[in-house]
């Protein structure tokens, strides 16, 4: 039944396609994505996928986030066009996915715009991985499977990250995620919160000990690093020996690479959700864990009826 399954894939992150396929045991579906001379999106399917299960490879993330959002959107516009059976949208990092609630007056709530894009679109179905807020699954009035890299963090821990160690939550949103990570590792788990915007290590208050303990910060993005870093001095002034942070999306931009190189972190863990292989030359900190085979998994799942709940726990660290 595998063998019915088309697999393409945009041009956000092309390595992280062929690794899906390459754990699936086919070959990536053939297809072109360009830019005409105006900035326009151009997509062309270049085989037939008549009454194909189709599946295309897309994270929505930076350096471009909205072109890669408007080559999905073509992407699956062109599928749907080309008579496919079913439309899959495989986006490992969902963009825009942090605007998923009204905090101010008169503000989007983009997370879902994207979502209602998506559907008029063509989409029949969503997989993606550790989205910002759980309620984002609710945006879709399609099927959306949200899968976990927890255990594969959890592995990594266990494996590489020795000592009497401590998770933490480098903020009050976060504690739910750090709290699931603390239980399967049998350890304490402490808090950091913000008390103010300024970039400052006397507005964290810190609840709990980490005094002579391995600190393992357990976030979902890193971004500009800023926060991480921030938390690192928090943590090390506060008596740990060393501090980690383990996340599941590495965007890293802007000066995230020289605020990470400076900071006091020993290692930033992410997963290849998104394309970071130019910024791994930059810095020897960074460190990544391959999330493709649990996507590979969830998809051969799909694909013979039957459960994607327990799809992470199957892998172990590669």
């Amino acid at each position: 039944m595998i063998d019915s399954i088309k697999v393409l894939s945009g041009t956000a992150h092309p390595e992280f396609s062929e690794l899906i396929c390459k754990h699936l045991h086919v070959e990536l579906g053939k297809c072109t994505c360009n830019k005409f001379s105006n900035g326009e999106t151009g997509v062309l399917i270049q085989e037939s996928i008549r009454s194909r299960d189709v599946y295309i490879v897309q994270p929505t993330c930076s350096p471009n986030v909205n072109d890669n959002i408007m080559e999905l959107l073509v992407l699956i516009d062109a599928v749907r066009r080309s008579s496919a059976k079913s439309i899959t949208a495989v986006i490992p990092y969902y963009g825009y996915g942090k605007h998923n609630r009204k905090e101010m007056s008169r503000e989007p709530i983009t997370g879902k715009l994207v979502a209602n894009m998506l559907e008029v679109a063509g989409v029949n179905r969503v997989i993606s991985m550790d989205l910002e807020a759980s309620q984002i699954q609710g945006f879709f009035n399609i099927p959306v499977d949200n899968l976990y890299a927890e255990p594969l963090i959890v592995k990594y821990i266990e494996k590489n990250i020795k000592g009497d160690r401590v998770v933490v939550s480098p903020s009050v949103d976060g504690v739910k995620r750090a709290k699931l990570v603390s239980d399967k590792l049998n350890c304490d788990l402490v808090i950091l919160d913000r008390q103010a915007k300024e970039e400052s290590d006397n507005d964290m208050l810190l609840v709990g000990d980490v005094v002579d303990r391995v600190a393992v910060i357990i976030g979902s993005v890193a971004d500009t690093c800023e926060t991480l870093a921030l938390a690192a001095s928090v943590l090390k002034r506060h008596g740990a020996t060393k501090v980690y942070a383990l996340v599941s999306h590495g965007e890293l931009s802007g000066n995230s690479i020289e605020t990470l190189n400076n900071s006091e972190l020993e290692e930033l863990v992410i997963t290849n959700s998104i394309p970071v292989k130019h910024k791994l030359e930059q810095s020897a900190k960074i460190k990544v864990i391959n999330v493709a085979p649990m996507f590979s998994e969830a998809i051969r799942r799909i694909v013979h009826g039957e459960s994607v709940t327990a799809t992470s726990s199957k892998f172990v660290i590669l």
